[in-house]
């Protein structure tokens, strides 16, 4: 029986800040499209991450309100908040603020967070003050979780008067996507290559992205190798079973043979 060869070690190759390039060769014909769309769809659903899923603005008690001296109105706000990248090592959500008054553009940086929670992207803009006395405060409310969900998977959440729903982008891949292009192994030409290029938000590097992904692909398919094991198992033992009860009968036989 021929056997299935794995895959090369990838090599890896940075591309900018959070973008890199992996390339996975020598994997048998056929596999790379297999490999490289299993790793694609479980980047892109599956990797945990942290994310602002709601807010409390000070004096707001819709989306669709505005502040006074405030130019965005709290639709961009939140729009703006769905930006910001969070790097949280809580096990439950936390309750993150920030505050600011006079004129001035409030970025990310701004907010206040415990030790167990860490804002990566500073620099995004939340909100821009207009006036001197304007004021603005306001209560992040993140957690971690997979993928993205959409406020209308949450409606049936108790939230506080004021709180406001937000969609949750807890992945922190921002964009995937794979190639697969035939190369020599040996004598035969119609092995696969991928080139996989991820794109993350910050929270963690490609490679790191990349081996989370492998992790949860080998975790999936152990379980079901092991499932199998074990009906094996049992199926060996019901032949066992089978062929012991034919044995004992031909003993009793005998045995009666004897007596006579």
């Amino acid at each position: 029986m021929q056997n299935i060869t794995a895959p090369y070690q990838p090599n890896y190759t940075e591309l900018g800040k959070n973008h890199g390039k992996l390339e996975i060769g020598g994997c048998y014909p056929g596999y790379g499209a297999t490999l490289g769309n299993a790793l694609r769809r479980v980047l892109l659903s599956s990797l945990p991450g942290a994310a602002a899923r709601s807010v409390k603005l000070k004096g707001v008690s819709h989306e669709f309100s505005t502040i006074p001296g405030v130019m965005e109105d709290v639709v961009q706000i939140i729009l703006n908040m769905k930006q910001v990248r969070f790097r949280s090592h809580a096990d439950e959500a936390v309750t993150v603020t920030v505050k600011a008054k006079g004129e001035g553009v409030v970025t990310a940086s701004a907010i206040k967070c415990p030790s167990s929670i860490e804002v990566v992207n500073g620099d995004q803009v939340i909100a821009t003050l207009t006036d001197k006395k304007a004021e603005f405060e306001m209560d992040i409310i993140v957690d971690r979780g997979l993928g993205y969900i959409p406020v209308e998977a949450r409606e049936e959440e108790e939230r506080e008067i004021g709180e406001i729903a937000i969609d949750a982008i807890y992945t922190p891949i921002k964009r995937v996507n794979y190639e697969v292009e035939n190369m020599r192994v040996g004598k035969r030409t119609d092995y696969d290559k991928i080139t996989l290029e991820i794109v993350t938000d910050g929270t963690l590097t490609p490679m790191e992205a990349f081996n989370q992904a492998v992790a949860i692909l080998v975790a999936q398919f152990s379980v079901l190798s092991a499932e199998t094991k074990t009906e094996e198992a049992a199926s060996s033992s019901v032949e066992a079973e089978k062929e012991k009860k034919p044995a004992k009968k031909a003993k009793k036989e005998a045995a009666e043979e004897a007596a006579e």
